[in-house]
């Protein structure tokens, strides 16, 4: 079994040499020989200038090939790579610079490499390849440590998972330092030899004329994506379009569901996954089982390697081959997701179906303690999101006067939708019990969101705010 990130993108290029892989909108198609000649005269150049196996090389990484292939040079010479944002702001990347101390610093890739040959067996399957900044939905981000290992399995992984072929092309807009677009469609795409677009960011009026120009058949989505497509106003070509299959998650309503895949013509795929490990749950082939995670994502060829179990709280616990080691200089958060007997505390709250699926609940920290019951924000969020005057919402908990927690809603209204929060109010009284119904309210022109599209509750205004409305407990 291919278990490092060189040896994959090397057995891709022995098998279909002259096969088209890497697609953008400036360079054209890069063949798999093509991307493997050009990773390995940048892991060479990289080398005369002193990069080593094990230094942490900081890379400024926006999804384009050419920062692709630096990255991929990297992992080829067993440098340990740290990804981050291009939109990061001064401050932002010189603490993980003084936290990390990286050997160096790539903040753009130069010139196109010449090709050019290196060892690609550098690396070993355990070796640290890459350090993703999670996502920092409630605070400082962290760095999680992910091995090749976690990556190759994950390249083995999705299109068995997906039922992708080389016949597909799989678009990404995601970034290059989250685990998803690497992982999944990156090393997918080599697994299984298909073609790969990148995007360098995710444009809702131009996406699916970027999957028509390059015959783009798979997408993963995340976050609000699918929510902003079906914002636009409709086309009668919507659903004319190569795409055919869409990962994401968590899962929508199932009405919901059925909405997208009929007006943009694809299936609906829904799995769970965190950057801890990237075997999570996934959608048997062949199954709809809607509004859950699935089940355990196993091996193609390794057969069952994923465990899954609920804890007595209600958390969903894996265990699997793919599982972090940690978190970079981190031995006290890493020990409280770690546990000895090698389950991965995911923080999220699921209940275990009959038919061996999962169901979200809530994240663990995000639970809401309310007139005695606990509450998802979910369920709240998803409610409201079902008005079709509200674009997208963020429910937290904030201080009571008395006790416990109040419920605070944060709305953005759709476009050309004159949103009233009273009737909104009303609205959601009619479909929640009175527990969950929240209490505040208050309009933002935009949610602010981490870098991979996530909602940044811990960046939504704290405290009582001028234009906040107290619309009563009910």
């Amino acid at each position: 079994m291919t278990t490092t990130i060189p040896r994959l993108l090397a057995a891709a290029a022995e098998r279909a040499p002259g096969d088209a892989w890497l697609h953008d909108t400036g360079v054209g198609a890069i063949t798999f020989a093509g991307a493997a000649a050009l990773v390995g005269g940048e892991a060479r150049d990289l080398a005369a200038q002193g990069v080593r196996r094990g230094d942490v090389v900081m890379l400024v990484a926006g999804t384009t090939p050419r920062d692709l292939l630096c990255w991929l040079a990297l992992t080829t010479l067993g440098a340990i790579v740290l990804p981050v944002n291009p939109r990061g702001t001064r401050s932002e990347l010189t603490a993980l610079i003084a936290q990390v101390r990286p050997k160096t610093v790539i903040h753009r890739p130069g010139p196109w490499p010449r090709p050019g040959e290196l060892r690609a067996d550098l690396a070993e399957p355990d070796d640290l390849a890459v350090l993703i900044p999670t996502s920092g939905t409630t605070g400082r981000s962290k760095l999680v440590m992910q091995t090749h290992r976690a990556y190759a399995l994950a390249g083995a992984g999705f299109p068995y998972w997906l039922g992708l072929t080389r016949a597909d092309r799989l678009m990404t807009s995601l970034p290059l330092f989250h685990i998803n677009a690497p992982a999944y469609s990156v090393m997918g795409s080599l697994s299984c030899g298909a073609g790969l677009v990148l995007l360098p960011r995710f444009s809702a009026s131009t996406f699916l004329d970027e999957a028509r120009r390059h015959g783009a058949t798979e997408f993963n989505a995340i976050g609000a994506m699918l929510e902003i497509l079906m914002r636009r106003p409709p086309r009668p070509d919507d659903a004319d379009n190569p795409i055919r299959l869409c990962y994401t998650g968590p899962a929508p309503s199932r009405e919901r569901q059925l909405e997208i895949e009929r007006r943009f013509g694809f299936e609906i795929v829904v799995g769970y996954a965190l950057s801890e490990t990237p075997y999570g749950l996934i959608w048997p082939r062949g199954t709809r089982p809607y509004e859950t995670l699935g089940v355990p994502r196993q091996h193609p060829t390794l057969g069952v390697i994923n465990h899954a179990r609920v804890a007595e709280d209600g958390e969903l616990l894996l265990r699997n081959p793919a599982v972090t080691p940690g978190y970079w200089g981190l031995p006290e958060e890493s020990a409280e997701v770690l546990l000895p007997d090698g389950w991965l505390r995911t923080g999220d709250l699921v209940t275990a179906n009959a038919d061996g699926t999962y169901s979200f609940v809530a994240r663990k920290k995000e639970v809401i303690r309310r007139r005695g019951e606990n509450l998802s924000p979910l369920e709240v969020e998803e409610t409201l999101q079902a008005h079709p005057g509200v674009l997208e919402c963020a429910v937290v908990g904030v201080p009571s006067e008395l006790t416990e927690e109040e419920v605070k809603a944060f709305v953005v209204a759709a476009p050309g939708q004159d949103l009233d929060l009273a009737g909104l109010r009303r609205w959601a009284a009619g479909r929640l019990a009175a527990y969950k119904v929240p209490r505040f309210w208050q309009r933002l022109d935009a949610l602010p969101r981490t870098p991979t599209a996530r909602v940044a509750k811990h960046l939504l205004p704290s405290g009582p705010q001028p234009d906040e409305l107290d619309l009563g407990a009910g």
